[in-house]
């Protein structure tokens, strides 16, 4: 993995796209702490469906309990609390 700083990438932007679309990620540092990484773009795609993979599955295997129409709850009622009730 390459590391540059944001003025380095701030220069030189096009040479790190070039690298990260080769597959070599670069890591952006500020004060040489990691900030940011450029990955190419297949690599980003491949990352993004397992966060929407895992969802899918988690809401279909917990689908009845999450439909809350058979359900009866009653609303809530809260109090006001600056309302005063006055008792003769």
């Amino acid at each position: 993995m390459c590391t540059a700083s944001i003025y380095e990438a701030r220069n030189n932007l096009s040479d790190y796209v070039k690298m990260a679309e080769r597959g070599e990620p670069v890591e952006l540092t500020r004060y040489n702490k990691p900030v940011a990484v450029i990955i190419s773009y297949e690599e980003y795609e491949e990352t993004k469906p397992m966060e929407v993979t895992w969802l899918k599955k988690w809401r279909e295997k917990y689908a009845d309990v999450l439909d809350d129409e058979g359900i009866p709850l009653p609303p809530k009622v809260y109090l006001d609390p600056n309302r005063k009730i006055f008792e003769d």
